[in-house]
This record gives structure tokens, sequence and C-alpha cells, in this order.
């Protein structure tokens, strides 16, 4: 029984890895290293609830669990990390695509929203959910959830606009 526990637990990670880990980036505001923490004090949680959760909606349980710990983890001030203004090693830039300049600048913006309407946007756009499920993850009413969902493409929308205004 264990051992098919562990099996089935196993094939959702693996299936759901990769954009369970987007996710995570999004809520951090890009942090990759963040994000894998944050995504593994997850999984571990599901781990130990799987029996409960393995029928009905891990992947709704995950999504919670991330979204509350991102949350915990914004209101933190300190993570004993010591940002430089440069990379000892900058990375090397291959021919990039304007897809790919554009997403970078959306997820750049997206990091500067407050961790509440970032987990908002984040959930109802890149995760497609409806109204009603980001309320329910977000744990609040679904007018506050599309309170949030609104205010944050709005701010979203100013801070792209100004982006591009002082490149002009």
């Amino acid at each position: 029984m264990e051992q098919l526990r562990a099996d089935e637990f196993d094939r959702f990670v693996a299936a759901r890895w990769s954009a369970l880990l987007h996710l995570a980036r999004l809520l951090t505001g890009g942090d990759r290293h963040r994000a894998e923490d944050l995504l593994q004090e997850a999984l571990v949680k599901l781990w130990f609830a799987w029996p409960k959760v393995a029928e009905q909606a891990p992947e709704a349980y995950v999504r919670r669990v991330l979204v509350r710990a991102a949350a915990r983890s914004a209101r933190r001030r300190w993570w004993g990390e010591h940002p430089v203004d440069q990379l000892p090693d900058p990375p090397k830039v291959g021919d990039e695509t304007a897809a790919v300049d554009e997403r970078t600048r959306l997820e750049a913006m997206l990091a500067l929203l407050p961790a509440r309407q970032r987990a908002a946007v984040v959930l109802r756009y890149y995760q497609d959910l409806p109204e009603q499920d980001v309320a329910k993850v977000l744990g609040c009413p679904v007018g506050t959830a599309r309170s949030l969902t609104t205010r944050g493409v709005a701010r979203l929308r100013r801070l792209l606009a100004e982006a591009v205004e002082s490149v002009e």
C-alpha cells in the first residue's frame, strides 16, 4: 500500500513539476531558487496529505499551499541573501526572440505587484482558473479575488506603459 502511494505521488510530481515550478516562480517574483524552495515545501506538505487529496484534487491542494507559502515568504524581511548590482559572470545571451523579451518584461513587472495581487493575476491568467477557484485558493470571497485581479492587471498595464515611455 505504501509503495502504491509513493508511485502515485511520484507520477503526479513528474507530470506536474514543470507547471508547478513555473507557478512558484511567478509567485516569488521570478526568483527560481526561492520558487524551488517554495515548491519543495508544498510537495512535502502534499506527501503527508496525499491519502486525503490524491483522489480529489492534488494540484489544487499544492496550488493553495504555494500561494499561502509565497504570501508568508513575502512578509519575511530577510532571506539571508545579499543582492548585488552585477553578477560576477554575466550570462551568455544568445539570439533572443521578441516573445521571450516580452514575457521576461511582463514577469519582471509582475514581480512588482503586491503578493496577493500577483497571486490573483497568476492564478487567473497564467493558471487560467475561474474566479471562484482563485477565490478558493486565496481563501477570500469571489468579489475580493475579482478586485485583486482587476487591480493587479490595472497596475501591470500602468507599469508596462511607464516602461515603454521610459524607453522612448
